[in-house]
């Protein structure tokens, strides 16, 4: 491979003019300037070209742009092959959450299953990276920070730290917490506009449709319809996939070449029938791309949308959400540098699907980026079996039922009863009833029977216990022998939940193992002593490993039992 030489210089900055894009042979440079004679220096060092020119920028469009706050100069080679030649081997798994009100039991939903996935690997002895955060740009924030009465800015200062603070109290264990307003992601924003506008992937055209602030997307006259809302009797045009109200729109902006990658996008789902879990809904995507793709409008006119990442070379427009939005996994694993991209695993709602398993795939191979491995999509939490929602009044304050239930109880049921592919009913009671039952009745119940029995010793059965055993013990023995491999079959497929089944399955099993061998009838009978043992040691060995299965699950609860077992 053709030697490559990669600098980065990095230097804080005030208002300086945009700088741009310049091609070199085997040079990519990245610069954060104080000031316009800031770059002096670096240009004089050797590493910049002197002959370098400013991209589609004349002097005075260029004294135009003091007022930016963020800019860089990007000297582009290869086509990025520092990241596409280079392979990983660390699991990372990402999130990015809204941060338009306040966190709801979905957010934390998706926070449990990654952390559990996270935790697994570590588990499994492999380093894992998972990284979550807050999506802050597009109209619905900047309408609702409106709606609030306050800097948009300030808003989302204000509003991050629920999420943060949801995260830490879940005992979430990430290991970067990006805000998409964050000066770093905006230059990775506009390192990736760039690049793809360098590959002739954005062009500038008369945009005209359907546009969903609540979605933030665009829908074509075939995906709208005339609704009714019953509460007040208004009419009003809707998105058919989401049900939310959409406004007509004609704008000059920029587009995505997105039809020009409807076919390697099928090749990749061919070639990767397992992409997206589960099954069903890869199929859905399928058929979605096979039916044909139009064109993506990229960007917003500012006086539309002033918040959020400016067009590196035309101000006058702002970078579309969902753009900034996807590159936030590549931002923190370290793009345009390398890193430790591609993740293994996206996880998210399934209301997002369209823009983790199509967009963002056709923005990574217009660039030629891997691709991630994998897109864990979840079902939703109802109420009642009705959709939550705010208006209505029926959602659920993470907040209050991490403090009524704790963390780990919460972890546990929103992973043993959350839903995958179908969507699942969120109860108190059934928090209740699963806690009763798997965690107190079962697990709890096993843990107090071997511990605190009397007649026997714990520690004596564990070093003299007997190897000859009976058909019940041969068949609990071949129980505990083949869990952790079921479990681990379960983890690869991204069913934490089945996993947990699992789990809790061979701990009911050695309940009903314990009571049919009745060892506190034997603890008399000095002749019984072996197998008295055999039955104790094959208890304890459920509880220990039961215990370090459900580590991921619950981290605190699983160390106390690790601990009380030695």
């Amino acid at each position: 491979m053709e030697a490559f030489r990669c600098y980065v210089v990095r230097i804080l900055l005030e208002h300086v003019p945009y700088v741009g894009c310049t091609k070199a042979n085997d040079v990519i440079l990245i610069v954060y300037v104080d000031a316009a004679e800031e770059l002096g220096p670096h240009l004089n060092s050797g590493l910049v070209p002197t002959s370098a020119k400013r991209h589609n920028q004349d002097e005075k469009a260029l004294q135009t742009n003091r007022d930016e706050a963020l800019l860089y100069q990007t000297l582009l080679c290869h086509q990025s092959y520092f990241l596409r030649q280079r392979r990983y081997t660390i699991p990372q798994l990402g999130i990015a959450l809204l941060i338009l009100a306040a966190p709801h039991v979905g957010h934390l939903y998706t926070l449990v299953l990654t952390d559990i996935l996270k935790r697994w690997q570590i588990l499994r002895g492999r380093k894992a990276i998972l990284c979550t955060g807050t999506d802050e740009h597009g109209m619905k924030v900047q309408q609702a920070a409106r709606k609030a009465g306050q800097d948009v800015r300030v808003f989302c200062d204000n509003n991050y730290r629920s999420f943060e603070t949801l995260a830490k109290q879940a005992e979430i264990d990430y290991d970067h917490f990006i805000r998409t307003s964050e000066p770093g992601h905006r230059f990775a924003v506009q390192h990736f506009w760039l690049m793809l506008q360098e590959k002739g992937f954005i062009y500038a055209s008369k945009h005209e449709g359907w546009y969903s602030v609540s979605d933030e997307a665009f829908y074509p006259p075939s995906a709208v319809h005339l609704t009714l809302d019953p509460a007040t009797g208004r009419k009003f045009m809707a998105a058919m996939e989401t049900g939310k109200e959409v406004e007509w729109t004609s704008e000059n902006n920029y587009h995505f070449r997105l039809s020009a990658l409807r076919d390697r996008l099928l090749d990749f789902y061919e070639q990767n029938p397992k992409f997206i879990v589960p099954t069903s809904r890869m199929k859905d995507v399928v058929q979605q791309v096979t039916a044909g793709l139009e064109d993506l409008s990229v960007s917003r006119p500012v006086e539309r949308l002033s918040w959020g990442i400016p067009v590196p070379d035309d101000t006058s427009q702002t970078i579309y959400v969902w753009l900034d939005a996807l590159i936030n996994y590549l931002t923190k694993a370290g793009y345009p540098s390398a890193g430790t991209w591609p993740a293994d695993c996206h996880v998210i709602g399934k209301d997002i699907i369209r823009f983790h398993c199509i967009y963002w795939p056709a923005f990574l191979m217009a660039l030629d980026l891997p691709l991630p491995r994998q897109v864990l999509t979840h079902a939703h939490w109802t109420i009642g079996r009705a959709k939550m929602s705010k208006s209505t009044g029926n959602v659920v304050n993470p907040f209050f039922a991490l403090d009524r239930f704790d963390a780990d109880t919460m972890r546990y049921y929103l992973a043993h009863d959350g839903g995958i592919q179908d969507d699942s009913s969120y109860d108190n009671s059934y928090i209740i009833e699963r806690y009763k039952k798997g965690l107190q009745g079962s697990l709890g119940n096993l843990v107090s029977r071997v511990v605190r029995g009397k007649g026997w010793n714990v520690r004596r059965a564990v070093e003299h216990h007997e190897t000859n055993h009976d058909p019940l013990a041969t068949e609990h023995v071949a129980r505990l022998t083949a869990l952790p491999d079921e479990v681990t079959a379960r983890m690869d497929d991204l069913n934490p939940g089945l996993a947990i089944r699992t789990v809790m399955d061979s701990v009911y099993k050695t309940n009903e193992y314990m009571q049919k061998n009745a060892p506190w009838d034997l603890s008399d009978n000095l002749r019984d002593v072996g197998h008295l043992d055999r039955i104790i040691f094959l208890c304890a060995e459920s509880i220990r490993i039961t215990g370090i299965l459900l580590q991921p699950v619950m981290p605190s609860r699983m160390k106390m039992l690790l601990d009380l077992i030695g």
